[in-house]
């Protein structure tokens, strides 16, 4: 590892080149879970290729986010006796796992130096966690500028700080346009497009309240614009986990979101809708939430429903284009629910909740290999595409490194602490950042 003060020189030198490859938002700078780095190490366990491992105070589905020296992340507290209970569903309590602990009652923003492992602040961004089922209050990901860092809580709280931990504003969105009605709380990551951070909330469950998209400007919190985002769905169907993503077409660019049985696009400038898609869920049926985000690329969009269709549809169409602009529907084997696939736009790789993973043809939908068997073990992390190679991991820690192309071939099984794993894997620079129950570690080959 490289001493600090030759970093700092560096850092003069270079202040722009030396992190050239950062991970500013849930799914990397392009949203899509790919990333241009090389040099990425292919395998690694607890004693080889870890750089540093941090101690977090408990788990958590947030991915950790990196911004030059910083790095990002989203926590409860350390659960102690003397803190107030955190709340539990008691009708939830028998599908948990034994002795899993949802974390203490704060919720926190952490960073830490990307050099070094070390803490550098933390702040408490509201209070009020409880375990839902599979996650906790900290789901939704940080998303950073470079020189400012936002986060959502499950909470509805929404706060903006500087890099150096200062909070320039905060607010509360169940305060500002009605509770949360999700089954399984709320986990969408808000989206940063130009000057504003633009925040979904789909749900109809338990709440009367429409579901909307809200965007407001960054530097000072003002809202710009709110959108009512109509659905049909029924019962637990509108409800959604989803992250928007940004289409670029023809020069101009659209935020697509997923969810309540549609995808729809919408102008960033004024949040009107400007198509949409049925298809999602075609049986109409009352239980068909979505937690998988949408990924857009070529001129492309991929929807993945619970479980299926997968709907690929064109860029380029107004109004009603479920039929006009389907490129293809994937109703095989192999579908996810929970996990978010990734494209680089020739080929479109999955993985399924038990562990399978599947690559299609992105252009035409149809098969190039699999479903094929990764480590054993549920997967809730979303796939990262990088250095030609595929990263998979699962609850348990463990990453299956698949290579990028058109034959099946593992490269690797790498395990870490075996805790509790719902983060995904975040890659910049040379390195892969991976956020376990227990800890978070930078894992990068060994420096020359």
């Amino acid at each position: 590892m490289m001493k600090l003060s030759r970093v700092a020189f560096i850092l003069c030198l270079f202040p722009t080149s030396i992190w050239a490859s950062d991970w500013p938002q849930w799914r990397g700078a392009d949203m899509n879970g790919v990333s241009t780095a090389t040099g990425l190490p292919s395998e690694w366990s607890v004693e080889s290729n870890v750089v540093w491992k941090a101690d977090l105070p408990a788990w958590s589905g947030g991915t950790p986010i990196i911004t030059g020296d910083y790095v990002f992340l989203t926590s409860p507290s350390i659960s102690e006796a003397a803190e107030e209970p955190v709340q539990e569903d008691p009708a939830q309590n028998r599908r948990r796992r034994q002795g899993r602990n949802p974390g203490g009652q704060e919720l926190l923003l952490i960073a830490f130096s990307r050099e070094s492992g070390k803490e550098l602040w933390r702040t408490k961004v509201d209070k009020g966690n409880r375990l839902w089922r599979k996650h906790n209050n900290t789901s939704p990901s940080p998303v950073t500028d470079g020189k400012h860092v936002w986060v959502v809580t499950g909470t509805g709280q929404v706060a903006a700080y500087t890099l150096k931990g200062k909070q320039l504003w905060t607010f509360n969105l169940q305060d500002m346009y009605g509770e949360f009605g999700l089954n399984w709380g709320y986990a969408s990551s808000p989206l940063l497009y130009r000057n504003r951070l633009i925040i979904p909330v789909l749900h109809g469950m338990h709440t009367d309240w429409p579901s909307y998209i809200v965007a407001f400007d960054k530097l000072t919190g003002k809202r710009i614009w709110k959108q009512i985002r109509e659905t049909d769905a029924q019962r637990e169907s509108p409800d959604a986990y989803t992250t928007p993503v940004v289409l670029s077409h023809g020069g101009k660019d659209q935020i697509v979101i997923s969810g309540g049985d549609y995808v729809t696009g919408h102008d960033p400038d004024t949040g009107k809708e400007l198509w949409r898609s049925a298809g999602m869920n075609p049986d109409n049926s009352g239980s068909y939430r979505i937690v998988g985000s949408p990924v857009a690329v070529d001129g492309m969009v991929y929807a993945t429903s619970r479980k299926k269709p997968i709907l690929a549809l064109k860029a380029g169409g107004t109004g009603d284009i479920t039929e006009t602009h389907l490129a293809w529907k994937w109703e095989g084997p192999g579908a996810p629910d929970v996990p978010s696939a990734v494209t680089d736009g020739t080929h479109y790789y999955m993985v399924d909740d038990r562990g399978l993973v599947s690559c299609l043809n992105a252009k035409t939908g149809k098969p190039v290999w699999g479903p094929e068997r990764t480590s054993q073990g549920t997967v809730s992390s979303s796939l990262v595409l990088a250095d030609g190679k595929l990263f998979i991991l699962n609850e348990n820690g463990v990453t299956t490194v698949v290579a990028d192309g058109s034959e099946y071939k593992v490269l690797s099984t790498n395990k870490l602490d075996g805790s509790y794993t719902l983060s995904s894997p975040a890659i910049a620079g040379d390195s892969i950042f991976i956020r376990t129950g227990a800890f978070l570690y930078r894992i990068s080959k060994p420096s020359s």
